[in-house]
């Protein structure tokens, strides 16, 4: 992992990066994406958000995805009860987790959310 803060990287193509972290190599990356967690198998980041309202969780997907396009590395999002938002990131094409994931998830703390106060 080379020093650079992840919000100063970009995602590498999928293809030919190697192979998926260990659960340890994930978990040295929890440190730099505060309010993001590993499931329990390793191979997924997580991020919940309870949004302000619907619209502010809407607002936040949209910019979640604009993030994801310039990227190309795009996570999974599930809106629930209106404004329960969670955001998944896993490298697909690995079957695991890989920088890319948590520098979207970096680059994803610094967007602004409108959360329930």
């Amino acid at each position: 992992m080379d020093s650079a803060p992840l919000t100063q990287k970009r995602c590498q193509p999928c293809e030919g990066i190697g192979k998926a972290f260990s659960t340890e190599e994930a978990r040295g990356y929890l440190n730099d994406v505060k309010h993001w967690q590993i499931d329990q198998a390793g191979q997924m980041i997580f991020r919940e958000y309870v949004m302000k309202n619907f619209l502010a969780a809407v607002r936040l997907i949209n910019k979640i995805a604009e993030l994801a396009e310039a990227e190309n590395h795009h996570p999974d999002l599930h809106l629930a009860g209106y404004r329960k938002l969670r955001v998944e990131l896993t490298t697909h094409a690995l079957g695991g987790l890989s920088e890319n994931d948590f520098i979207v998830a970096a680059k994803i703390n610094e967007l602004p959310a409108e959360l329930k106060s």
